[in-house]
């Protein structure tokens, strides 16, 4: 995919191929779910959400580890 080479290491960007992909996963997801709160009023927030969340930002974390 042609978006995934911006920000890539090869094409003059600081991250990786596997670290870009996360990024760029990771805000969409937390987009999505922004997106979605606000829109749907009627959908609630659950504990296992904030779970999902937390596993993501983990994931980040342990993905840039060097």
């Amino acid at each position: 995919m042609p978006a995934y080479r911006i920000g890539f290491k090869e094409h003059s960007g600081p991250f990786s191929l596997i670290e870009r992909i996360v990024l760029q996963e990771v805000s969409r997801l937390v987009i999505f779910s922004v997106f979605t709160l606000l829109l749907f009023r009627n959908e609630s927030f659950r504990w296992n959400h904030v779970f999902g969340f937390v596993s993501l930002v983990l994931a980040v974390y342990f993905i840039f580890k060097k």
